[in-house]
């Protein structure tokens, strides 16, 4: 019994340093998918606010006289944030701040839109115009929470695969820190807002 004995303790430690490392990359996967699922309940909230635009492109457009330039800058603007997107395996900065750039022109966009309508009574009264801005109102908050929510999961995900001895397993096994959603360039100043439609 006393030659197996070396073999035997080679075995335990063998066998705990296996369990160790898969505990840690199966730990590491898990926060991984959970930092992906928040990713796409932000693609899914950007989705909405783009399928609401839409409708409102086309409320909007029932105003005759309707500034025509306003319309084709969101429509454009739309356009490019739907058609930039980001696969959660890819969530890289460069990737996210091209995602960002593509929404924040829609934001921009719808927000001199809703500007714009102040000048229309016609279309401030009509219904489904103020039911359509109420939900983008909604919408953008699902957004902003999304995105917390979102960066709430990187971090969790960042921490543990920066941790030691995390850390060192990680790299071997190809868990690489995940790109956060920051605020748009310039959000730290007020915007100058003005009424003034003379």
């Amino acid at each position: 019994m006393k030659k197996f004995l070396p073999w035997i303790i080679v075995a335990i430690v063998v066998f705990g340093i296996y369990s160790w490392a898969v505990g840690i990359n199966n730990t590491a996967v898990e926060l991984e998918a959970n930092a992906k699922t928040a990713w796409s309940n932000v693609e899914s909230s950007y989705q909405r606010r783009n399928d609401l635009i839409g409708n409102l492109v086309k409320t909007v457009q029932g105003a005759a006289d309707f500034e025509k330039s306003t319309l084709t800058e969101v429509i454009q603007a739309r356009a490019k944030a739907t058609s930039t997107t980001i696969d959660a395996g890819n969530l890289t900065p460069e990737n996210m701040a091209q995602f960002q750039e593509a929404q924040s022109g829609l934001s921009g966009a719808l927000s001199k839109l809703l500007l714009v309508v102040e000048r229309y009574p016609d279309l401030k009264a009509n219904q489904n115009f103020l039911e359509l801005q109420s939900q983008l109102e909604g919408t953008e908050n699902r957004i902003n929470v999304a995105r917390d929510r979102y960066n709430d999961e990187v971090n969790k995900y960042d921490i543990y695969t920066t941790k030691f001895p995390a850390k060192i397993l990680a790299g071997w096994f190809g868990f690489k820190e995940m790109a956060r959603y920051k605020a748009d360039a310039g959000s730290e100043k007020a915007p100058d807002v003005n009424f003034d439609f003379k």
